[in-house]
């Protein structure tokens, strides 16, 4: 049996990394993308990443859109990468609110969990690229050093996060993350 590495891969949270941040977003006509994404995102596959989206969606737990609405703006989503020549492997998303007991809400690690035994990936050589403090820790907690929060969502407690890099923009990981 021949053994296999694991696939490298940029995480990407969603809300206020690769659109803007609105509460409870599931309308196709309020998102709105992040400037820079796009050229980030075909940067992080020109150098053999694989991409997936990580995010928490409590929208759906509170009854302000479905599951189908989230399915329904995600499809959409994916399609304006594709149209741009960026693969998105896969998108996880933990739909239950903040006081739940799931595993898969970040701060848990249990999305980077998951998708670390579907799609064999080297988490010692992933990215996790976020906007929240709890992206940072899920991150870590899954066995990822590499994080850097970007300050296009949240705003950041700059003094006490564990981000290994903090930016004004997610076109700047382009500096960061060079292999």
């Amino acid at each position: 049996m021949e053994y296999q590495l694991g696939k490298k891969t940029i995480f990407l949270d969603r809300d206020g990394v690769i659109n803007r941040e609105i509460q409870y977003l599931y309308k196709i006509d309020d998102f709105e993308f992040i400037d820079g994404i796009f050229d980030a995102c075909l940067y992080f596959q020109n150098l053999g990443y694989q991409i997936i989206v990580i995010t928490n969606q409590s929208g759906i737990s509170r009854g302000y859109y479905t599951e189908n609405d989230y399915q329904k703006i995600t499809q959409w989503m994916l399609g304006q990468f594709k149209q741009k020549n960026i693969n998105i492997l896969d998108v996880f998303h933990c739909p239950h609110g903040p006081n739940s007991t799931c595993d898969c809400r970040k701060p848990n690690p249990g999305m980077f969990i998951e998708a670390k035994a579907k799609h064999n990936i080297d988490m010692a050589q992933s990215w996790m690229i976020g906007d929240k403090e709890i992206d940072v820790i899920a991150a870590n907690s899954a066995g990822i050093d590499n994080t850097i929060l970007v300050r296009s969502g949240h705003r950041i407690d700059e003094s006490n996060s564990n981000a290994k890099i903090i930016l004004d923009s997610i076109l700047q990981t382009k500096q960061i993350i060079t292999e």
